[in-house]
């Protein structure tokens, strides 16, 4: 099949900028269309705290001291262009030092509509600029969910655009990007004013994503059951009418793992690699995991059943998550059954604070390492026994998918990607890959990790539970597949 033209712009992209999950999805996704031969361009805000890895940034000539009117003020930006670390892809960089010179990706306040907004713009304009007409325009979150509207009201005259469809994907729509309207004069839709939700107009607010999801030709999600989950008043965040109005447009693909990157057989960032096939090396990655975090080690060769599993936690720590759920339950696992905890993250005040205290509490069975670091990101997978997400509400979440390859059984709550990449273990019949529970409640999570600590005590059972984790397959390749066959049917339509 032919070649598409794509556009794909996003707030972040991992490695160069990252907060989250938007951030790997965004450097995955190009990369395997890439791979299956499309016309791709990628763009992302030239910040000033960007990750290059050691990659240079070049400067596109015809590119340079341009300026961008909006609002009445006329805006300095250039686009520079870098190669994404370790892929063939070459992420457009927009360069406008007075937008995206600051410490943070997000500065959480009515500047950011500015910033994505001119993102939006600068997105349009520099495709015009090189001529490149795509078929599709792939917007992501709240962030570049003007593109749409702007499609229309700013250069909606040029027919280099005349093809173009758009696809917005909702990471979280817990995040709308809800700005005052005062600020339409300055985000340049004063004049097109009529186009957005005049209810809230009347309110005295815009709301960015909402505003998306109006003009979107496609809208997807990042995951099935989240897909549904969102057009319910629990999970729609004020936004499930609408949502349910375009339930026709909205589907869920699950995202992918990059297991060029999440697999314990190649992963140089663990301490040894492992295989489905020959388990040893998990052992010593568990004996080094604790080690490094100055946990009491053991001899190797302690198999399950043999010795209290160690649960592994790397998130951010906010009530999304659940960690409330634990924080009841933990102590008494902690006390009275023998397990060790190891958790990275750093997050809400009362959830750092409660974990620091479980690492003086049980100082010998608890370490936790406030922040992010990406090599004890992996080490956490590869010598975790068992990985806990217990999440409110989780729209696709990656850190089951990459535990279930590393042999490692998450323990999640049945909700959005956690209920499509997770199916609860059956020692009856060996089928199954982790411990699922329905109820948001201190005594449902105590529920499953019994299950799991069950299981534990049965080195036969765990090991097939190990096996058929390692054996799901949730790549980019077989993902990106289902993002393709949307492409050509919203190109075609």
């Amino acid at each position: 099949m032919r070649p598409l033209r794509i556009a794909f712009v996003a707030s972040e992209i991992a490695p160069l900028a990252k907060t989250g999950g938007l951030a790997d999805v965004s450097a995955a996704l190009p990369r395997f269309l890439l791979q299956r031969g499309h016309d791709l361009r990628v763009f992302l805000p030239f910040y000033s705290t960007l990750r290059t890895a050691g990659a240079e940034p070049l400067p596109v000539e015809f590119l340079q001291d341009l300026t961008l009117e909006m609002g009445g003020h006329g805006f300095h930006w250039s686009v520079w262009t870098l190669q994404l670390p370790g892929t063939g892809v070459w992420v457009h960089l927009i360069r406008c030092p007075e937008l995206y010179d600051r410490p943070r990706l997000y500065s959480g306040d009515e500047d950011d509509a500015f910033r994505f907004a001119f993102l939006s713009r600068a997105t349009l304009e520099a495709c015009q600029r090189m001529g490149f007409a795509p078929e599709i325009l792939h917007c992501n979150d709240w962030h570049t969910s003007l593109t749409p509207l702007y499609l229309r009201s700013e250069v909606g005259w040029d027919g280099l655009f005349a093809a173009t469809k758009t696809v917005l994907t909702l990471h979280n729509v817990a995040y709308q990007g809800i700005f005052g309207s005062h600020l339409l004069p300055a985000l340049d839709l004063e004049e097109h004013s009529s186009l957005l939700h005049q209810e809230h107009l009347s309110h005295g607010y815009i709301n960015f994503l909402e505003t998306g999801l109006l003009y979107a030709d496609a809208l997807t999600t990042v995951s099935p059951t989240h897909a549904s989950e969102i057009q319910t008043d629990t999970y729609g965040m004020g936004l499930q009418g609408l949502l349910r109005q375009r339930s026709s447009d909205l589907v869920g693909i699950l995202n992918g793992v990059d297991y060029e990157i999440w697999s314990p057989e190649t992963d140089e960032l663990i301490p040894a690699r492992y295989s489905a096939a020959d388990l040893s090396g998990k052992d010593l990655c568990r004996k080094q995991l604790l080690e490094g975090m100055g946990l009491p080690s053991e001899p190797l060769g302690g198999g399950p059943g043999q010795r209290p599993p160690v649960l592994g936690i790397v998130s951010r720590l906010v009530s999304q998550k659940g960690f409330d759920l634990l924080m009841e339950s933990l102590p008494f696992f902690l006390r009275d059954q023998g397990v060790r905890l190891v958790v990275l993250g750093e997050g809400e005040k009362r959830f750092e604070v409660f974990f620091s205290d479980l690492s003086r509490r049980f100082s010998d069975r608890v370490a936790y390492f406030r922040g992010y670091e990406e090599r004890l990101a992996h080490w956490i997978e590869a010598g975790a026994d068992l990985f806990l997400m217990p999440s409110r509400y989780e729209p696709c979440g990656l850190n089951q998918m990459y535990s279930l390859r590393y042999g490692t059984p998450p323990v999640v709550r049945r909700t959005g990607g956690l209920a499509d990449a997770v199916s609860a273990f059956d020692p009856r019949t060996g089928e199954g890959t982790g411990f699922l529970f329905d109820h948001l409640t201190s005594y449902g999570f105590s529920w499953a990790l019994d299950q799991a600590l069950a299981t534990w005590r049965h080195p036969d059972a765990w090991r097939k539970l190990q096996a058929n984790g390692m054996a799901a397959d949730f790549s980019w390749g077989r993902q990106t597949r289902r993002y393709e066959a949307l492409y050509r049917q919203v190109a075609g339509g």
